[in-house]
């Protein structure tokens, strides 16, 4: 098995990291903040559903469903931490199941109306459990996503992202072809402010 990333996955990365430099430009385009702006602290929780293109078994277009709950705190009005729990059990192929345990940072947009973009990279821990019974694997997870807020109201918010994780060291099963397991799909939700 070999360890470097190929290249469809370097595509989806360069292609997120494009993303988040014109944010990060686009930001930088705008005028400076009034003096009397808050500094953007704010904590948001919510919960989600998911719909995720399985990656295992490899090329065979599984999808999985499921929920998730988030947190996302807000240092600035541009940079965040996100911490995620994701649960995909529905639709499943012969059993397999995969979950998520993820955080890192977010990098937010300049809002437009009531739509703030977003970019952001999280790792942590990918579980699946294998169809047929055949097994359960534990993956460090590197998960590049983009997408949207919604604003509602001051306390409600919409959000939609797509994400793309990749599963290093996986499937790592004897007999199994050596393709990294690497899940990819939407996410929607809602979110509450709990505090700003």
């Amino acid at each position: 098995m070999h360890s470097s990333i190929r290249l469809p996955e370097l595509r989806v990365i360069l292609w997120m990291a494009l993303l988040a430099a014109g944010l990060a430009a686009n930001t930088s385009w705008a005028q400076s903040a009034p003096s009397a702006r808050r500094t953007g602290h704010a904590l948001w929780v919510g919960g989600e559903y998911s719909n995720i293109s399985a990656g295992f078994p490899y090329q065979s277009g599984q999808r999985l469903w499921g929920a998730g709950v988030f947190a996302d705190y807000h240092l600035t009005s541009h940079i965040g931490l996100e911490g995620e729990a994701r649960f995909l059990r529905f639709n499943n192929f012969y059993g397999e199941t995969e979950d998520n345990y993820l955080g890192g940072v977010r990098y937010m947009a300049r809002d437009f109306g009531r739509f703030q973009p977003y970019a952001q990279v999280l790792v942590g821990d990918g579980k699946i459990q294998y169809p047929f019974g055949i097994g359960s694997g534990d993956y460090f997870a590197l998960a590049p996503a983009a997408g949207t807020n919604y604003r509602l109201s001051r306390r409600f918010s919409l959000r939609a992202e797509y994400e793309y994780q990749i599963w290093p060291g996986s499937p790592n099963i004897a007999g199994e072809p050596d393709h990294r397991i690497t899940p990819q799909g939407v996410h929607v939700g809602v979110a509450f402010r709990l505090f700003r």
